[in-house]
């Protein structure tokens, strides 16, 4: 059986309080890198923006849900599927970070990755990419706890965890 560590060291000033994390996977061979991702591509649709064109902060929160859904579908199960047998996921931590602006009609690109699998919970990392010239839009991380039916947490079911270490089947 796998376990997951996390490292990491808190870096202060007097504006802003931060972390840095990183993630090693361990099991009975050696290190394994869970770097596996996918790609998820959006086009920025007028709604999505305010009077001057540019996207409303929060839509990206809802692209980073739309590259988890298609990380989960591509490791063989959709997020249905998984609520269907019973197990909820849902989110207990959200960064963002904007590093450039997107633009109506842009495409971009969600690239989603885990970054963390614990026993009850799931971290996942997106690096959201302007897709003609790769610009680096926004990084974000989501932390999700597994529910069970009652809505109390639960460690994450054998065979959903199983999928996340796997990784997607297709990119």
């Amino acid at each position: 059986m796998a376990k997951v560590y996390r490292a990491g060291a808190a870096f202060t000033n007097a504006a802003r309080p931060r972390r840095l994390l990183f993630t090693v996977q361990f099991d009975c061979h050696g290190v394994i890198a869970m770097g596996q991702e996918t790609v998820s591509e959006i086009r920025v649709r007028y709604a999505e923006t305010d009077q001057m064109g540019v996207v409303y902060h929060a839509n990206y929160l809802v692209w980073c849900e739309i590259g988890r859904t298609d990380f989960i579908r591509r490791c063989g199960m959709s997020y249905a599927d998984m609520e269907r047998a019973g197990t909820k996921l849902a989110v207990t931590e959200a960064t963002l970070r904007l590093h450039a602006s997107a633009r109506y009609d842009d495409e971009v690109r969600v690239t989603t990755r885990v970054a963390a699998l614990r026993s009850r919970a799931v971290e996942f990392a997106y690096d959201i990419a302007r897709a003609d010239d790769g610009t680096r839009i926004a990084t974000a991380t989501t932390t999700l706890i597994s529910l069970a039916p009652d809505g109390r947490p639960t460690t994450l079911p054998a065979d959903i965890r199983a999928l996340l270490e796997r990784g997607p089947l297709v990119p």
